[in-house]
């Protein structure tokens, strides 16, 4: 039995009421919500640029005060090299 297009597809009626459900469109957050996300782009980046030590990406400190010392380390060292960028 072979089904007509009418049947095939929904009702543009139907259409347009589940056209709410599709994820991925944007929600507004407000003005708040909106600052913070500005803000966790920054942390973002941030760890992006310390996930490039090879020491600190892959732990390879044993003692906790040791991988603190180099995740400080190389963060001044980031903030330094960024700083002089701005700079010039």
């Amino acid at each position: 039995m072979e089904q007509t297009r009418s049947t095939r597809f929904s009702s543009r009626d139907n259409q347009i009421a589940h056209r709410k459900k599709k994820p991925g469109r944007p929600i507004d957050f407000g003005e708040e919500q909106k600052r913070r996300y500005r803000g966790r782009n920054v942390v973002e980046r941030c760890f992006n640029r310390l996930k490039q030590w090879r020491g600190i990406a892959m732990r390879t400190d044993k003692l906790a005060r040791n991988y603190r010392a180099a995740i400080c380390l190389s963060a001044t060292l980031i903030w330094i090299k960024t700083d002089s960028i701005n700079t010039a």
